[in-house]
């Protein structure tokens, strides 16, 4: 089936013999191109109008760029003319003299001896203009008419000469025929180079004669619409070889394959291997250079469509080195073969670079420098306690489970305290309001003294009001134990008479005592 589609073109269809179903070959819309393969722009122009004189006055350039055919055509047709109408004009003056009906009298002498008849005449002209010179026929010494016929025929002839010869010199000297020579590879492809994804494509020369000052061009043809509004169809676009660089300039002795940085500041930035599928443009190539051999500036020109377009593929290597001599394999020259290449484009790529990684969070110090904060937990009440040494198994039974249900409701607050990522610490207000008219008393209170610098946050501190507390903590308040503290009490102070730190309730609840 494919042989016969190869054969027979895109348009083969399968007929079933039951002439109930016919399946045809899914045949794909060819694309229409800017430019063709082989250089030939698909443009042309009509409705000039009045515009269509400018052609005669460049003439010889109209005349350059017709085609062959037509140049051969105008050639036959102008010395054919020009030779009738010579020719006409002397067998005119024959006739007018009367030459015609003495064409065999020795006697007499006519303006051209010899002519008696048009073929005669005309034998006579091509003889002169080709300066053949038989000297069969030949101008008489009076005939002044023939004389001047004769200048004017020489100086026209040379006039027609230098005109269509030179003509069909420029037509067979133009380089258009060296650019059958210089070869691009039928598509292009995108693969990453030096870690940057770039488009690429080959182009190389089959002559041994160098092309002098070789240099590349690429636009890009694509339609687009401007936020204003406007639509500009088959917009041009440059694409950048290597102008920068220097890159752009090719010593084409082999194959070279062309590289375009897909950047910001490329046309492709956005071009994904799945945009690529829906996108329509043409990526028209240049190549400009002067022929070694005739001095003349060539031109070769290819395109290529989205189709020719290859994501994750490079070309074949076509170098080898051989005994004395590098060694150019032009069957591999069109040949690519696929390559690891991200799917996406290299916007997407630079914006998930440019995101910031969820595990690298900035970790934040305390104000004096000295250690990195810590996170408050619950246990932190617990562990205080342990580390001062079992302060709370010291006090009355009574105040004891005052302590520890107030740090159960402590514990509570401590934990919607550490969730609001505000730096403060406890204060008494989150004790029972008995604790707090404990904790009021005049006098500087123990550190030890009901663990409350165990219940720091590990931000860094800022004060609250007591009431406020109180207000937002909704604890009920017990009744004071009338049990006895001991003198050996972590309450009292260190120094002076520990009775004289107490509230005066304890005071006479210890002198009862």
């Amino acid at each position: 089936m494919a042989a016969l589609r190869r054969k027979f073109g895109e348009d083969y269809q399968v007929v079933n013999t039951n002439r109930a179903t016919t399946f045809s070959a899914p045949v794909k819309k060819k694309r229409q191109r800017f430019v063709d393969k082989n250089g030939r722009c698909n443009v042309q122009h009509g409705n000039l109008g009045g515009e269509s004189s400018r052609y005669l006055s460049d003439l010889f350039t109209t005349l350059v760029d017709l085609k062959w055919r037509w140049n051969m055509l105008i050639f036959l047709l102008t010395y054919t003319i020009a030779w009738l109408v010579m020719a006409s004009m002397w067998w005119i003056i024959a006739y007018i003299r009367g030459d015609l009906n003495h064409g065999h009298d020795a006697t007499y002498t006519p303006c051209v001896a010899n002519v008696y008849n048009f073929p005669s005449a005309f034998l006579f002209f091509i003889e002169t203009e080709a300066t053949i010179g038989y000297g069969y026929r030949y101008i008489t010494e009076k005939c002044p008419e023939g004389i001047i016929l004769f200048l004017f025929q020489s100086l026209m002839g040379s006039i027609v000469d230098a005109f269509l010869i030179g003509c069909m010199f420029i037509k067979m000297s133009q380089p258009k025929k060296r650019a059958e020579t210089l070869m691009f590879s039928q598509d292009a492809v995108i693969s990453q180079r030096d870690g940057k994804l770039c488009l690429m494509f080959r182009v190389g020369n089959l002559r041994n004669s160098h092309m002098v000052s070789a240099q590349i061009r690429c636009k890009l043809i694509k339609s687009r619409q401007t936020p204003e509004g406007e639509f500009l169809p088959l917009d041009q676009c440059e694409l950048d070889v290597g102008f920068g660089t220097g890159a752009d300039q090719l010593f084409l002795v082999s194959p070279l394959t062309i590289c375009h940085e897909i950047n910001p500041k490329s046309p492709f930035f956005d071009l994904s291997q799945r945009s690529l599928m829906n996108e329509q443009f043409e990526i028209v190539v240049i190549l400009e250079g002067i022929v070694e051999t005739t001095g003349m500036t060539c031109q070769a020109r290819t395109s290529y469509t989205e189709d020719e377009v290859l994501w994750g593929h490079r070309f074949l290597p076509v170098m080898s080195l051989e005994e004395g001599f590098f060694r150019v394999d032009y069957s591999q020259f069109h040949i690519t073969f696929e390559v690891p290449t991200p799917p996406y484009s290299v916007k997407e790529y630079e914006e998930k670079n440019s995101l910031p990684s969820p595990l690298s969070t900035p970790t934040r110090t305390e104000s004096h420098g000295a250690r990195r904060d810590r996170v408050f937990s619950v246990d932190c009440i617990n562990t205080s306690d342990e580390r001062r040494g079992g302060t709370g198994g010291r006090l009355p039974s009574k105040l004891q489970r005052m302590s520890s249900s107030g740090k159960e409701d402590l514990q509570r607050k401590v934990l919607l305290l550490s969730s609001q990522h505000s730096e403060k610490a406890c204060s008494t207000g989150d004790l029972p309001l008995k604790l707090q008219r404990l904790s009021s008393t005049q006098g500087p209170v123990p550190e030890n003294r009901l663990n409350l610098k165990s219940l720091k946050v590990g931000f860094e501190p800022m004060t609250q009001s007591t009431g406020d507390l109180y207000q937002q903590s909704l604890i009920p308040t017990p009744t004071l134990s009338t049990a006895p503290v001991p003198i050996h009490s972590p309450l009292l102070s260190a120094g002076g008479r520990p009775e004289d730190n107490l509230p005066a309730k304890l005071r006479k609840m210890n002198a009862d005592r």
